[in-house]
């Protein structure tokens, strides 16, 4: 693990996936610096312990048509930092805590460089709709859009957008009644 810049590993036993082996699983099997064990006694025990010994047995695993949002949800509830990855019982990857960031940074176009407007609406149908109407007729791109509900009728809306100039959208959108909350540039 340490060659490889690994931190984790599957085992597999005669094609199917029998635990998972962390960094942190092995350190929990080595012996406390505060031992009375000698070096050589230490190495000796460490020698003998096994892959086995130290892995989470009946890792949780998951489908690779899992939603990533669902993925993440898993991870979250279970207080875990990987999922692997199985088709039937074969290992087809190994799902972290790292590519779950990526894909929200991806999904959110996060390294595109932009403005990030956000409105406070009422939470109804069509809103979306209404607002990304008035974006496009300011010729405006819409990088992504995402929703953060403050209760059972009100929104934040954020919508990262490709412009460095959102001020002709602006009025058209007060005038509307939508409650532009904050806009900053960001850029990665």
């Amino acid at each position: 693990m340490k060659k490889h810049k690994i931190r984790r590993l599957p085992v597999v036993h005669e094609g199917k996936v029998v635990g998972l082996l962390t960094e942190k699983d092995i350190f929990q099997v080595f012996p406390s610096p505060l031992s009375t064990l000698s070096a050589f006694e230490a190495n000796y025990l460490l020698s003998k312990t096994l892959a086995k010994d130290a892995m989470i047995k009946r890792p949780l695993t998951v489908s690779p048509d899992l939603p990533i949002e669902e993925a993440a949800l898993l991870m979250r509830e279970h207080k875990i930092d990987d999922l692997l990855v199985v088709e039937g019982e074969k290992l087809v990857g190994i799902l972290t805590q790292t590519d779950i960031f990526e894909a929200f940074i991806t999904l959110f176009g996060v390294r595109r460089p932009g403005l990030r407007l956000t409105l406070l609406v009422e939470d109804k149908v069509g809103v979306i709709a209404a607002i990304s109407r008035r974006i496009a007729e300011t010729g405006i791109s819409i990088i992504s859009v995402a929703t953060f509900h403050i209760d059972e009728k009100n929104a934040y809306l954020i919508f990262r957008l490709e412009t460095d100039d959102v001020s002709p959208l602006l009025p058209y959108l007060e005038e509307e009644g939508f409650k532009v909350v904050h806009v900053g540039t960001f850029s990665c």
